[in-house]
């Protein structure tokens, strides 16, 4: 089961972080300091997975960003290797060539995509085109809501 997961840039700058886990606020600080400077300070031909507290953390580099999971010391390493594959395929797929400022500003969609893939820390679905569609269809969604407003003129408050 993954316990939580981190996007981080080279810089140390965390872009996204997932909690499956229940950690009091500080505790996440301080976990995601912990784990950043271990992934960061790791060479690139070194292995992609390091032990950590009764559990390991599997990152994989793409761009300039680190995808960081936390899983159970009994999870395969390389199963966690493809979900997290998965993830970035249907990142890449979505935003055409996903690069670390579109999940920057498109943070919802990037949390939306990792809703839609693993739900409670399992993974949940493995279609990429089941989950493009998926996002396709909320897109046609917000579209609409927003042809809406514009129609009514109204900036969706509600008015006295």
């Amino acid at each position: 089961m993954i316990n939580f997961l981190l996007l981080v840039s080279r810089q140390g700058k965390t872009r996204l972080t997932k909690w499956y886990e229940s950690y009091a606020a500080k505790e996440k600080a301080r976990i995601v300091r912990e784990i950043t400077s271990t992934v960061l300070a790791r060479a690139p031909k070194m292995c992609n997975f390091v032990e950590w507290r009764n559990k390991k953390i599997i990152y994989k580099r793409y761009a300039s960003l680190f995808f960081i999971v936390c899983v159970d010391a009994e999870d395969n390493e390389l199963i966690t290797l493809e979900m997290i594959h998965l993830y970035v395929e249907v990142l890449d797929r979505y935003f055409g060539n996903v690069c670390e400022l579109d999940i920057i500003f498109n943070f919802h969609k990037a949390y939306y995509i990792l809703d839609e893939i693993f739900v409670g820390g399992e993974l949940c679905e493995s279609s990429k085109k089941e989950v493009l569609s998926v996002c396709a269809q909320m897109d046609e969604l917000m579209e609409e809501r927003e042809e809406d407003k514009a129609a009514s003129g109204s900036s969706g408050r509600v008015r006295k």
